[in-house]
């Protein structure tokens, strides 16, 4: 695999290396690796995933980067950059307020009038489905190493639903690998905890 310096990482200070860093592990190990996302390898290979780093202490500079990184998504063709991963490590940490927080983000993708071309998905280092317990293993397919706001464009997921023939056997199959691997494979990933 690459290592950051191949990354699309304009912008970003020496700080936020270890932010990336941990996150392209987690990306390379976890959601690539164990194939947990199917459409995540091409844009991996490729180098074709931006990594931000928000520096945002509250929800309303992470808001205004949110808008920030949704613009620029958009505006650059898919052949350069496929997708965003915005890592926000000083802001909402818990995941309950990053929960709620996900509907204002989801605002902002309407509010610039760009609900059908993008969508947020979202990762946490505490990301817990509902009816799961905090430690049951499941709950790791979304859990990234910081809080991550994924940026995806309408039209690669749309194109990666359509080449299958069950989306939703993603979702359960992805908890067959995570039952398979346990909380001692999830560790040995050394991609994040499971708490």
């Amino acid at each position: 695999m690459t290592d950051s310096s191949s990354a699309i990482t304009a912008g970003v200070s020496a700080a936020d290396t270890p932010y990336i860093d941990t996150t392209r592990r987690w990306v390379e190990r976890a959601v690539v690796g164990l194939n947990l996302c199917p459409f995540a390898r091409a844009p991996f290979i490729h180098g074709k995933i931006r990594y931000a780093v928000s520096h945002a202490r509250d929800a309303d500079a992470l808001l205004e980067d949110i808008c920030g990184e949704l613009q620029s998504l958009a505006a650059v063709d898919a052949d350069e950059c496929e997708t965003t991963l915005l890592i926000h490590p000083h802001v909402l940490g818990d995941f309950l307020d990053y929960n709620d927080f996900l509907d204002v983000a989801d605002a902002a993708v309407e509010t610039l009038k760009l609900d059908g071309v993008l969508q947020i998905a979202s990762f946490h280092p505490h990301y817990q489905f509902a009816d799961t317990a905090p430690d049951d293993v499941e709950n790791a397919t979304n859990r990234s190493p910081w809080p991550t706001l994924h940026l995806l464009r309408e039209a690669s997921v749309e194109r990666a639903a359509d080449a299958m023939s069950d989306p939703d056997e993603i979702y359960r199959r992805n908890i067959e690998t995570m039952r398979k691997l346990g909380r001692a494979g999830w560790d040995a990933l050394d991609v994040g905890a499971l708490e």
